[in-house]
């Protein structure tokens, strides 16, 4: 299986190499999110036991926590790993293939214009909010909701397109990246 740094070349059909550093940043980003909240957990773990608790640890846990999440519904995006009916999908051949794709790329387009539209509208309203002890606004937080919303967006037009160009079916020389490991060049 061939990968270009951490993209996946299993469905190249469906991507515009030029959004490739966009799909590698979300996936580092992601593990330092993963890795910046079990820090954290096991920090705040340790300072309780020895009787000097960290304050500020639920915050940063949050943090974390939420924008790794956003974080990670933009990368599975763009791997096309969520947010839709893949087996069904994959059953299908020709015009009914290509209509269920895009009627559930379709339905992943609506949810990430009510991600960008209510995240914005939750942002500006997090900064009458604020963390304690910190006194972070809540919109530190929120400010992840649009960002992930506009992400998915682009990277369901992007599938859109190049499946309506190319097809939506698997290409057969291109392994499934469960086997990945193996063979990276």
């Amino acid at each position: 299986m061939r990968i270009d740094g951490l993209v996946l070349n299993e469905q190249r059909h469906l991507k515009w190499r030029a959004l490739d550093p966009i799909e590698n940043l979300l996936m580092i980003l992601c593990g330092v999110c993963i890795t910046g909240f079990s820090v954290v957990v096991l920090g705040d773990v340790i300072t309780r036991a020895i009787g000097v608790p960290w304050l500020f640890a639920q915050e940063v846990m949050m943090a974390f926590f939420l924008h790794g999440i956003f974080i990670g519904v933009a990368a599975a995006t763009r791997r096309n790993d969520h947010l839709y009916l893949a087996v069904l999908a994959e059953s299908m051949t020709g015009n009914r293939r290509l209509f269920f794709e895009l009627f559930n790329r379709f339905v992943v387009l609506c949810v990430a214009f009510c991600m960008i539209y209510f995240g914005y509208f939750n942002f500006l309203d997090g900064f009458k909010s604020l963390r304690m002890p910190s006194m972070t606004p809540m919109a530190a937080f929120y400010i992840g909701i649009p960002i992930c919303g506009l992400l998915v967006a682009l990277f369901t037009v992007e599938q859109m397109v190049n499946g309506w160009q190319h097809g939506f079916a698997e290409r057969k020389d291109a392994p499934h990246h469960e086997s990945a490991g193996s063979e990276v060049l």
